[in-house]
């Protein structure tokens, strides 16, 4: 399904941004891997040129709060790989403080990395892609998004904005070609969901109607659908993968 197409990645070293990553490389995809740190990015591409030893697979690890930084990657990115079909802002970070204890520093590191990082890497993939013709932006939200969550409010408060900025980059980046989605995914079988107590995931299983969580790789393949020309009439949706849970 996406057969050619060229990609960056951003938090694509682990949980559903490595199933994303690995969904796109079984489909045809070329793929730079995004990840925080140098060490973790290279070991992932390593295992990856393994499992893939077809498909051309480049790490990065770029301050994505950070224009240059962002710039300098995207610049890579149509060396190495010869172009920039599809991004997806898929790094990002939770948040459980409460209001009355929430450090503004630990706010605003929420902030910079779940919003402003989407916005500095859309802005550069925006350019390279009018140049060519057109092209896909992907972004991870969350189930929060829609339903908000107890504690933590930098994080529902980032994918709120998460929704708004794909509707209007979809708006905005329509004419020339680019289509803007976003994923909004529930409670997923990642590694952080696996050190939570069973009696903990009990309560949230029984309100999803499907009676289950969802594996990341159900996820990834809802941005495989967006990405790929099948969804070429799609643009400016957050599509839901969370087994109708409301939380």
């Amino acid at each position: 399904m996406l057969k050619g197409k060229k990609a960056l990645i951003t938090g694509g070293t682990r949980g559903i941004g490595l199933a994303v990553v690995k969904a796109f490389l079984k489909n045809g995809a070329d793929v730079a891997v995004c990840g925080s740190r140098r060490e973790t990015a290279e070991k992932a591409v390593q295992e990856l040129k393994k499992q893939f030893p077809e498909r051309k697979i480049i790490s990065l690890f770029p301050e994505l709060t950070d224009k240059e930084s962002v710039s300098s990657a995207f610049e890579q990115v149509e060396k190495l790989l010869g172009g920039l079909d599809v991004l997806v802002n898929n790094a990002g970070l939770s948040a459980r403080e409460s209001i009355y204890d929430y450090e503004y520093e630990a706010y605003k590191k929420v902030i910079g990395l779940n919003l402003d990082a989407v916005f500095l890497c859309s802005q550069a993939a925006a350019k390279i892609m009018k140049k060519n013709g057109g092209g896909v932006i992907l972004n991870t939200s969350s189930m929060v998004s829609k339903y908000g969550q107890p504690a933590g409010v930098a994080y529902p408060a980032s994918k709120f904005a998460v929704n708004g900025l794909t509707l209007s980059l979809a708006r905005e980046l329509g004419k020339d070609g680019i289509r803007v989605n976003a994923v909004a995914p529930g409670v997923t079988n990642t590694d952080m969901m696996k050190n939570v107590p069973k009696e903990v995931i009990t309560p949230i299983v029984a309100q999803i109607p499907l009676g289950r969580i969802g594996e990341p790789e159900e996820v990834a393949e809802a941005f495989v659908f967006l990405a790929s020309d099948k969804a070429s009439y799609i643009t400016g949706v957050t599509l839901s993968v969370d087994g109708a849970a409301r939380t």
